[in-house]
């Protein structure tokens, strides 16, 4: 027999931020929770299993406690709320969670994994972000070294990428090395335009507060009072990689981002991201998150992309392994 139970949302908090704009989030619960839902005023009727009663009544609790933080509610995060329910999660404490305010937005991490990734900076000198497109790596940590920027725990933000294709192949193009390698770097700078002031942004350069450098430029360097974020770090060779983890400084943090799936490097040569996890397992004060399709925040086909190209990719590796190629014949 179904069991019902009421769920009373505070007089304090208008109804239409709980059901979104012409009960568009509303829409999304009847959608994705498995108990019947009906709303009469401030009162959410929960018909259902107990177990489906219980998941939607903690998705309302959730949903509530965002809403009382002052955190506006979007469909987006109502999917992600019940997502994160449906794997047991508590998703006002990761949702919640601001890393910086700037021009009228606030940055914070938007899944469980974006949380501990966060965390990790936090709590290690260096933190290894790896995973697929979309998933925050690099945007997260560019935020979280604006954040200690601002709050002075370092002197200056060195954001670094490898322009691979800034040797021969590209020598034909006119300008100098900066104008070739510029499409390498200008994601850095585009996520730095959303993060701080935009007019503050060229003094800051000028005055090398802010560095955006390919890779190659921090040979021989030892960085101290800053944080470095080394970005495409799957285009790093594994001798480049010790090159730029050596550069640790002093009153220095590091992040390294990454996707092993998306190597552009010639032949023969190995990713030094792909080795640094077995080379450097077990070290003391680094820590190695994996981001998967699940944490993918860019617009929803994004994580759709994600998801068929690794069914196709395991299509291949089946097709190609040995019991594959028998069941061929």
């Amino acid at each position: 027999m179904p069991g019902t139970r009421r769920f009373e949302v505070p007089a304090s908090i208008d109804m239409v931020t709980v059901l979104g704009p012409r009960d568009e989030f509303l829409r999304i619960m009847e959608r994705d929770l498995a108990a019947d839902i009906h709303v009469r005023g401030n009162q959410f009727t929960l018909t259902g299993t107990t177990g489906d009663i219980a998941a939607a009544n903690e998705a309302l609790t959730e949903i509530v406690a965002i809403i009382r933080t002052g955190q506006g509610l979007t469909a987006e995060t109502v999917e992600r709320v019940l997502a994160m329910g449906a794997d047991g999660m508590r998703p006002a404490e990761i949702l919640t969670q601001d890393i910086l305010s700037s021009r009228g937005r606030t940055i914070r991490p938007k899944t469980l994994n974006q949380k501990r990734y966060v965390d990790a900076i936090d709590k290690h000198t260096i933190t290894f972000g790896i995973g697929p497109a979309g998933t925050g790596k690099t945007y997260l940590a560019m935020a979280k070294a604006v954040q200690a920027l601002q709050s002075k725990q370092v002197n200056r933000i060195i954001l670094t990428r490898p322009a691979i294709e800034a040797g021969e192949r590209l020598g034909y193009l006119p300008g100098t090395l900066n104008d070739k390698i510029d499409p390498y770097l200008r994601p850095l700078y585009d996520a730095l335009h959303d993060m701080l002031d935009p007019d503050s942004i060229p003094k800051l350069l000028t005055g090398g507060v802010i560095e955006v450098a390919p890779l190659a430029y921090m040979r021989g360097r030892t960085l101290n009072d800053a944080f470095i974020v080394l970005d495409e770090a799957q285009n790093t060779s594994t001798e480049q990689m010790k090159m730029f983890l050596t550069r640790l400084g002093f009153g220095a943090k590091i992040v390294v981002t990454g996707d092993i799936t998306q190597i552009d490097l010639p032949g023969g040569v190995r990713s030094g991201l792909r080795a640094v996890q077995g080379i450097l397992d077990g070290v003391r004060d680094i820590a190695f998150c994996q981001l998967t399709k699940r944490d993918v925040v860019r617009h929803r086909l994004v994580g759709d992309i994600v998801a068929a190209y690794d069914r196709y990719d395991s299509t291949l590796a089946e097709a190609f392994s040995p019991r594959g190629q028998r069941g061929n014949r």
